[in-house]
């Protein structure tokens, strides 16, 4: 495991036309959670999914084109972690590992999303911290702003 000052941070945000509780819920449920957080060209499977304090997950985002390299296997990128704190309608903190054998994709990262009061919505902000060194910084805020537009969809619909 490696230490999460040796690597990089990152935070994106945007504004979602939706409140709080509403925003909140999609991060919490499996389902929203497999609709939105996934990057385009990419499909996401749910394994586990247990949203509490302590309560783990485990999810898999799968390429579209079998010709895209996975960080866990050919085409797929497969992810655990715990839900390290929860605080309704405000934030929730994960520590996430990838599974893979690649060293510059190892380590624990924590992902930080809070959200706040904005007019006429929430902003909601993800911090990435410890984001592996295999993983571009780029990539990463270009995979979490298409996720975003995403979850801005579901829940600016309603359905959230």
């Amino acid at each position: 495991m490696h230490g999460l000052g040796a690597m990089s941070a990152i935070a994106i945000g945007r504004r979602l036309k939706a409140p709080r509780p509403a925003v909140y819920r999609a991060l919490l449920d499996a389902r929203a959670v497999a609709a939105w957080r996934v990057p385009d060209g990419m499909t996401c499977h749910v394994h586990e999914f247990n949203p509490r304090e302590g309560g783990r997950f485990r999810v898999s985002l799968t390429y579209d084109k079998p010709t895209e390299a996975g960080k866990t296997s050919a085409n797929t990128d497969t992810y655990h972690g715990v839900f390290a704190k929860l605080v309704a309608n405000e934030q929730v903190v994960e520590v996430v590992e990838f599974e893979t054998n690649d060293p510059a994709m190892q380590g624990v990262m924590r992902i930080v999303t809070t959200l706040a009061d904005a007019d006429g919505g929430t902003d909601i902000l993800m911090a990435f911290e410890g984001l592996p060194r295999g993983i571009r910084e780029v990539d990463n805020e270009i995979g979490t702003r298409m996720a975003l537009g995403k979850l801005a969809a579901l829940v600016e619909t309603g359905s959230g």
